[in-house]
This record gives structure tokens, C-alpha cells and sequence, in this order.
């Protein structure tokens, strides 16, 4: 292992320049160079690259988003474009790769050592901890804060106008993000793509509080499960009280990295590295009870079992 390529696919999240840096510092210090690959998949494809040293990461571990830049590729999902990015990777003479991402960074490395023998050593990062294999992703952490930050600040004006939110975080497939802001938040109910709902149920809950003088109500709705103007139209219909609506959107992604995802990505990135220089491919490094863990890149990006459940009921609980 002489040369590695370190590359950020997907969406961006919190901590991946920690992960970067880690890969790149480690990388120089086991005496193996490393190529930065620029915009994901879609900039291995095109060969935007370039060898970096100790100072190209300087300065980094405390911001968000990711130095590398990232991209959808959908040239990847096709045979030619796998191809083209082989050929690029034995082009510049790189002798394996560490994919930071999520599931479709893992399948595209899954792609790359089934069909082309190519050494792949996937990072989690995500903000929507779905990655099979780790108890936590890179930016997870950090998108939770932001997110509950928000909540805090919300419910200030609900209280004080006597009002009803609807905060619509991200999570198209997860739920993650709108459970943990719900309990960390105190909010009244959660929607989940994961969950049904029901909404009648919670209208009625709604007008009954406010017979008791329950003055105000937060509900956290992930993207994947309903857009936030329609719950809010059809809680005003249904109950004449007054709504209002906020999307945090991709807020949610920027921000500095708590502590948390910077020792995460920190700690993964030198793992990856690793990984590699002992002659492993496909596999995704990860934690599970603060233990380094490693699993098989197509185990992580298997459906991964959720406590959506045991966790709405204790929300509802505590509420």
C-alpha cells in the first residue's frame, strides 16, 4: 500500500473534515502517500485530484462541510462510469480507497471490489445514523445539537404566543434526528417515516389540552414522513387553533462538529487507514460500545433494526 485516495460522497456532514484529516495525517505518518479526490465519485470519475501533505488539512477539524466538497454521481450507477473510475484509480496508481459517507458511498465501494478488485474501507458519515455496524455516524451528533437548539429557541415563542409549531427536520428514510430532538426537545408528539401516525388522534389530544389550558405544542415532523404545511393545515382544520410552521432544512448539516464527531472522525478515519495498509477491502469501520468495530461494507448497508417504538412510547410518557 504506497498510495491511498480519501474521498467524501453524499450528503455533507459535521465532522468529516476531523475524518479527512485523520486520513491524511495518518495516512503520511505509516509512510504511504494520500491523494484528496475532489466531489465525490463524480470528481474520481473526471480526475480531480492532487496529493496531499501534513499543512493541506490544517485547520480543518473544527469546520463543517467537507474540504473535499461532495456530489451525487449518477454516472457512477453505470457499468461505464465504474469503469472510467477504475481506470482513473490505476491511472494515478492508488492502491485503495477510504469512502467517507453513507449507504450509497458504501454500495458504490461495494461496486468498485466486486467488479474492478479496487481495496474500499468505508466511514460513516451521515447525520441520520443509519449505517449498520456503528452506534453512532460522523455528524450525527452535531445535526441532533443543532436541531435541539432550534427547538429550545421555538418553543420560547410558542410558550410566549401561545401557539402550535410544527419543526420539520431532515430524515427522508430515518427517523433519528426527530426522535432524539423529541425527547431531548420535550416536544408533545413525533411523526417518523418509520411509525404511523395518526392524525386525528393527535388533533383531538390537541383540543383536549387546550380545554385543560395547555397553552402551547411542538411536533417534530421528519422530512421522510409528511411535509410540515400539510400536518399544519390539517391541525388548524381540524381544530381551529392556531399554527405555525418551521423547516430547519440544511441547517441541520452545517455548523462546527461537537466534540463528539471530531474524536469520531478522528478515531474512524485512522481505523480506514489501517484497514487498508493490512491488506483489508470492503469493509466499513465503525463503534460499538466506545469499541473500534468492523463489519462487511454490504452488512452496513443492510436495513439497520431501530427502538423508534420503545422511544415514541417513552416521549409520550415523559410528555
Amino acid at each position: 500500500m504506497k498510495r491511498i485516495g480519501v474521498l467524501t460522497s453524499g450528503g455533507d456532514a459535521p465532522g468529516m473534515n476531523a475524518a479527512i484529516r485523520s486520513t491524511v495525517r495518518y495516512s503520511l505518518s505509516r509512510g504511504v502517500e494520500i491523494m484528496g479526490i475532489f466531489r465525490g465519485y463524480t470528481g474520481l470519475i473526471n480526475e480531480e485530484m492532487k496529493l496531499f501533505n501534513h499543512r493541506s488539512v490544517s485547520n480543518i477539524i473544527n469546520r463543517g462541510g467537507t474540504i473535499l466538497k461532495t456530489a451525487r454521481c449518477p454516472e457512477f450507477m453505470a457499468k461505464e462510469g465504474r469503469q472510467r473510475a477504475a481506470d482513473v484509480i490505476k491511472k494515478n496508481k492508488i492502491d485503495g480507497l477510504v469512502l467517507i459517507g453513507g449507504n450509497g458511498t458504501y454500495q458504490g465501494g461495494i461496486e468498485l471490489v466486486k467488479e474492478h478488485k479496487i481495496p474500499c474501507i468505508g466511514v460513516p458519515g451521515t447525520i441520520d445514523n443509519d449505517i449498520n455496524g456503528t452506534d453512532s455516524t460522523i455528524g450525527s451528533d452535531t445535526a441532533v445539537n443543532t436541531a435541539l437548539e432550534a427547538i429550545d429557541k421555538i418553543r420560547d415563542t410558542a410558550t410566549s404566543m401561545e401557539r402550535i409549531f410544527v419543526v420539520e427536520v431532515m430524515g427522508r428514510d430515518s427517523g433519528f434526528i426527530a426522535m432524539q430532538v423529541g425527547i431531548g426537545g420535550g416536544v408533545e408528539d413525533v411523526l417518523v417515516p418509520e411509525r404511523k401516525f395518526d392524525i386525528d388522534a393527535m388533533c383531538h389530544d390537541m383540543v383536549e389540552g387546550n380545554i385543560r389550558g395547555k397553552i402551547s405544542w411542538i411536533i417534530v415532523v421528519a422530512e421522510g414522513a409528511a411535509k410540515a404545511e400539510d400536518i399544519a393545515k390539517k391541525i388548524t382544520d381540524m381544530t381551529s387553533l392556531e399554527t405555525r410552521v418551521v423547516v430547519l432544512g440544511h441547517v441541520q448539516r452545517g455548523g462546527s462538529p461537537t466534540a463528539r464527531d471530531r474524536i469520531l472522525g478522528a478515531a474512524l478515519g485512522a481505523a480506514a487507514v489501517d484497514l487498508l495498509i493490512k491488506g483489508e477491502h470492503s469493509k466499513a469501520v465503525g463503534v460499538i460500545s466506545n469499541e473500534l468495530n468492523v463489519v462487511d461494507l454490504e452488512t452496513a448497508v443492510k436495513p439497520r433494526p431501530t427502538k423508534i417504538n420503545q422511544l415514541y412510547e417513552l416521549m409520550k410518557v415523559l410528555t
